[in-house]
């Protein structure tokens, strides 16, 4: 028999401290974004800082494909709600990039100045803006906080309108954290100010699927034992809703390296992304 009970659920979600060398990140992606950026400008591929909405953070990153895109994916970057922007992440397009498609990237209002709720109606209209600007199929991404916002794009209650809703082929959840409850007992929840009617209606395991929806949930073995089991969570209640779910655990890699495959058109996160 095994037991399994947290006690101290702060350590449960920290990451930086529980990971060998865990200090390196975030600042290990920077270079590699600012250079993608720079090299994506220069040859024309690059429209920065896209107005979404009103409010400061509303603003979208877009690299385009050498050639004509075959669709579009969007990564919504983590950071607990609370921390970051896409300027650490421009890299990881490379590998939809190379692949001929086209890479939407936003920015948020963070939390406390935000709430869980109204980060997803931005990231709904981010995600509607960028998908007026290229035509085709529509894949998303996110890692830890932006997984929970891919997967709540594709809930039953999602912001996205009908017709964008339609387009998403498939959507990967990187590290996602998709029941917010447990969030409420970290000190985090100061800034975040989860309360139980917000944790159900923004947490995507205690909502439906959206129609069709398909969705891969991929963490790193040597993640914190939360997010094994928040990956795993999704895919077994939504398996049981009718959703098209597969699960990966990608051995050898934690919290902040999982997301490397995205840089690489040939890994098997790229691949699964961009194939249905």
């Amino acid at each position: 028999m095994i037991h399994h009970h947290i006690t101290n659920w702060d350590d449960a979600y920290a990451n930086g401290v529980n990971i060998p060398g865990g200090d390196r990140w975030p600042a290990a992606w920077v270079e590699p974004a600012k250079n993608f950026r720079d090299e994506r400008q220069a040859a024309g591929k690059a429209n920065l800082d896209i107005a979404y909405g009103e409010r400061p953070r509303n603003r979208l990153d877009l690299f385009m494909p050498d050639g004509a895109p075959k669709g579009l994916v969007v990564f919504i970057h983590g950071g607990f709600w609370r921390a970051f922007d896409k300027s650490y992440w421009s890299h990881l397009a490379a590998g939809s990039i190379a692949s001929g498609y086209a890479v939407a990237m936003p920015s948020y209002t963070l939390c406390p100045e935000a709430r869980i709720a109204d980060i997803t109606r931005e990231v709904g209209a981010a995600v509607s803006k960028a998908a007026a600007m290229v035509e085709g199929p529509l894949m998303l991404t996110g890692h830890s906080a932006g997984g929970h916002l891919a997967t709540r794009m594709i809930s039953a209650t999602s912001p996205l309108p009908g017709a964008v809703l339609a387009r998403i082929r498939n959507t990967v959840s990187i590290a996602g954290v998709h029941d917010l409850r447990p969030m409420m007992k970290t000190a985090m929840n100061a800034d975040l100010r989860i309360d139980e009617a917000e944790a159900q209606a923004e947490s995507p395991a205690l909502l439906r699927p959206a129609e069709g929806a398909r969705v891969t949930c991929w963490a790193g073995s040597a993640e914190r034992s939360e997010f094994v089991r928040q990956n795993a969570l999704l895919a077994n209640i939504w398996t049981g809703l009718g959703a098209h779910v597969a699960t990966v655990v990608e051995p050898d890699r934690h919290h902040f390296n999982i997301v490397d495959g995205l840089a690489d058109a040939a890994h098997p996160l790229t691949r699964t992304l961009l194939t249905a």
